[in-house]
């Protein structure tokens, strides 16, 4: 199989559903009502959906068997056991709290380890992390490698934690106010990228110096563990289910949406080995989500989470996953369109502010692309960036490192065809770029403002 350059799907079309053909007038209309923000778009107004690949994606044939097998019994379901043994059978902390998504966890976590004078250092917080913290009162401070600021270069873990920054941090400051280290795999924020175990162990070595736990935001763990596998010296013969074990064992404990490497449309969970900290995490768990042996989940929720945990570390389902994000990224890159490199497991990351150099930061060069995109494709992405992370605590602004356009691959819902069009409508706004203007936010909310603010086109 490896001879043939053609991109098989490991699997067969079992069902279909319609997309809606619009018209450029048509589309125009609608992101103008929608205030230019495409969160704010009616879905059956999007041609291919790119915005995110958080709970978009199809579930197979045995996660809707699984589906029928849910017991909806308010505690102590059979669902919940299922649910529980594949969690652990990967992840086996000592405690496993269910949510309704990754949001719920953080939340939870957050509110009782978090708190005015703390300080929590990541690789790089994603939006609902950062707030989050900031929520709290506490600090978010990034800390990813000199080589994760420069979408251009190439490297095979541009997710790692910088270790040098990560200890003066916390010998500069007391382990009472760094109550957590969290590494997030892969690095969202930063293109997709990977973290290596290597640096896992290395930022493990540094928190038991200090006397920190680590937590792992895992939500795109398997994709990880295929990078570890295929770029990382001597890993390469490894299982990646064994890979993910490993990771898991370098932690103290992990946040989890299921709706990415879960392959469930929603769920999430906390897993902690602390049993004081399991206990402040369940009473609120019960105050906010439900009992703890469903956290906002219906049974059937829980068996196609269940499910889908056993699918994703799947080798053949891996390799197309990989392998298809990077046709879409090799493909633009071939077209001379400048993206983060090397391309990541879940998305392509085109780089805004390189495409639009004509456009200020501060005048959201991500905004305006991800806009034209849809406008003349109909294709929805997602601005990372200068809108996304929003205002500091003290409502100043400054420019994001980076300004991207992520476009995220639902898992196993389009095919190549679908990715051929978007190939076709990126190179063609590419061209135009000059032609591109800022824009101005008009309404904004105090935080996570890229879901809901409206903006206003420069002229």
């Amino acid at each position: 199989m490896e001879r043939w350059q053609t991109i098989i799907e490991p699997f067969r079309i079992h069902s279909v559903e319609p997309i809606r053909i619009t018209s450029r007038a048509e589309r125009l209309g609608a992101i103008e009502e929608a205030g230019h923000n495409l969160f704010n778009l009616h879905a059956d107004d999007v041609l291919i959906d790119l915005l995110t690949d958080s709970g978009t994606g199809a579930m197979s044939r045995d996660q809707w068997a699984a589906v029928q097998h849910g017991d909806e019994s308010y505690a102590g379901s059979p669902s919940w056991y299922a649910f529980l043994a594949s969690v652990q059978d990967l992840f086996p902390f000592r405690h496993v709290i269910p949510t309704h998504q990754g949001r719920a966890a953080e939340k939870i976590l957050f509110s009782v380890i978090g708190g005015p004078g703390k300080t929590i250092p990541n690789n790089t917080h994603f939006d609902t992390t950062r707030a989050n913290v900031e929520f709290t009162g506490a600090e978010a401070v990034d800390l990813v490698i000199e080589e994760g600021r420069h979408p251009e270069g190439e490297h095979p873990f541009k997710g790692n934690m910088d270790l040098g920054r990560l200890e003066a941090l916390l010998a500069e400051r007391t382990p009472a106010t760094i109550p957590a280290v969290l590494v997030t795999i892969t690095n969202n924020s930063g293109g997709g990228q990977p973290v290596s175990l290597e640096n896992l162990r290395g930022v493990r070595a540094i928190c038991d110096r200090f006397g920190v736990p680590l937590f792992l935001d895992a939500c795109r763990f398997a994709e990880n563990a295929w990078f570890v596998k295929t770029r990382e010296p001597g890993q390469a013969d490894r299982a990646v289910r064994d890979i993910v074990r490993e990771i898991a064992s370098l932690a103290d404990g992990m946040t989890m949406s299921a709706k990415k490497d879960g392959l469930a449309n929603i769920g999430g969970w906390l897993a902690v080995n602390d049993d004081r900290l399991a206990e402040q995490c369940r009473n609120l768990l019960i105050l906010t989500e439900g009992f703890p042996t469903y956290g906002g989940l219906a049974g059937r929720d829980l068996e196609a989470i269940a499910q889908g945990l056993r699918e994703v570390v799947d080798e053949d389902y891996l390799r197309y996953r990989i392998r298809s994000t990077a046709y879409l990224g090799d493909a633009l890159a071939e077209a001379g369109v400048p993206t983060v490199r090397p391309i990541g497991g879940h998305a392509v990351y085109l780089d805004a502010r390189a495409l639009l150099p004509h456009v200020p930061p501060l005048r959201y060069p991500g905004q305006a692309l991800a806009v034209a995109l849809y406008v003349e494709g109909g294709i929805r992405g997602c601005e990372i960036g200068t809108v996304m992370f929003g205002r500091h605590p003290d409502g100043s602004e400054t420019p994001a490192a980076m300004d991207l356009v992520r476009l995220a691959i639902p898992r196993r819902t389009y095919t190549q065809s679908h990715v051929d069009y978007v190939v076709e409508v990126v190179r063609w706004v590419a061209e135009r770029a000059r032609d591109l203007r800022g824009y101005r936010i008009v309404d904004e909310p105090p935080a996570l403002r890229h879901f809901t603010a409206r903006f206003e086109p420069l002229v």
